[in-house]
């Protein structure tokens, strides 16, 4: 069996879970970590037990060890390090989103193209066996035809105005917060599973907390103020809470929330399609049950169980029924759908795994964004998606 090269530029909040999810494959070899500086790449690199470290990414990608490289790095980065990554021949797996705009999106999925190399965005609830088997059901016909998708993505973590993260700063986040960070994974989600595109957008956005104190010093990713801590009176340009209303290419109609201030909802992404025969709903919080809705006959709940799903969907589900599996499993998922493709000697051109979501799927979920934002700019009105 081929064994494969992996590297990883930035090891914060993000990085060991890329780098976990991929150890768990069997054949990819982690070999070099890359970050700020020297010392702090060889502490991570020590902590996850990866032999080689960089202190910049520039010398990471000369290794001939690396075949394939993760960019976790904050938003901002995303597009260099990964234009970086393509022309250095390397086959490239970039968190969400791919880019701060779509147009810098596009060009990475045009770049990648040209220089044949395989590319990757981690939608990771795609490698949820439920909703794998949401996305075969709905194929198959079996909720007739969609006309109405709802739902949400909504979590507390910037609730009070002591919370604070660097996504809030355009220069480093983007234009969008809770949309770019959090909306684009409900977006990708409801285009995979209903086999949909999501054709016209009417945005809502909000800054419900206008300014924030921002800490001096360093605080970890996603924890709260502590009692001493110093800080700076920051104005908050980007939206923390938004509703969409949305149109799709079939004619169905739909609409989300998309907020990160919404108190007791830690992780709390739910989809629900509804056909012309039946409803299908899926809840991350909740992740191991799939909500089937009936008219004539009482709903059910198909819980996670390799024997209740359809023969494709199967290899997603690690465990028998009545063992729950969660985020990091899915996310090992997606990345099993990648790094396969890469060993089988493919082409970048074939197509792809479910769960493998390349960089047009990532230009896509930035093209909806921006016309969520384009929207809300012009008095809320609808806008269409520029694909």
């Amino acid at each position: 069996m081929k064994r494969i090269g992996m590297g990883i530029v930035g090891a914060g909040f993000i990085g060991p879970q890329h780098i976990n999810a991929v150890r768990r494959l069997g054949f990819v070899d982690i070999v070099a970590v890359a970050d700020m500086n020297e010392a702090l790449a060889r502490e991570k690199a020590d902590q996850l037990s990866v032999p080689k470290a960089y202190g910049n990414y520039e010398e990471m990608l000369k290794d001939p060890d690396v075949h394939v490289v993760h960019n976790a790095t904050p938003n901002f980065l995303h597009y260099p390090v990964n234009a970086a990554i393509i022309a250095a021949g390397k086959h490239v797996v970039s968190d969400k989103p791919l880019a701060l705009t779509a147009d810098q999106a596009r060009q990475l999925r045009d770049q990648a193209a040209k220089a044949g190399v395989f590319n990757g965005v981690t939608f990771s609830y795609r490698g949820n066996p439920l909703v794998q088997q949401a996305r075969v059901a709905i194929a198959k016909g079996r909720i007739g035809k969609p006309n109405f998708v709802y739902g949400h993505y909504i979590q507390d973590w910037l609730l009070r105005d002591t919370d604070y993260s660097w996504r809030l700063e355009p220069d480093k986040g983007g234009e969008s917060s809770a949309l770019g960070d959090i909306g684009s994974h409900w977006c990708d989600l409801v285009q995979h599973v209903t086999g949909l595109r999501i054709t016209h957008v009417l945005g809502d956005i909000t800054t419900v907390v206008p300014q924030r104190k921002k800490p001096r010093g360093r605080r970890e990713a996603f924890a709260a103020a502590s009692a001493n801590e110093e800080f700076d009176l920051i104005d908050i340009t980007v939206e923390d809470l938004a509703s969409v209303l949305i149109r799709f290419d079939n004619g169905a109609k739909g609409v989300f929330t998309a907020g990160q201030v919404c108190s007791g909802h830690k992780n709390d992404l739910m989809f629900e399609v509804c056909g012309s025969e039946a409803s299908i709903k899926w809840q991350q919080e909740q992740q191991n049950e799939l909500w089937i809705g009936h008219r004539d006959k009482p709903s059910e709940i198909l819980v996670k169980d390799p024997g209740l799903l359809d023969p494709e969907v199967r290899h997603y589900a690690h465990l028998p029924g009545g063992h729950q599996e969660a985020w990091a499993d899915a996310f090992s998922n997606i990345m099993g759908d990648i790094y396969r493709t890469i060993q089988a000697g493919k082409s970048p051109k074939e197509p792809t795994p479910p769960a493998f979501a390349t960089f047009e799927d990532g230009y896509r979920a930035n093209a909806v964004v921006d016309a969520i934002l384009k929207s809300a700019r012009a008095g809320s009105v609808w806008t269409k998606v520029e694909y």
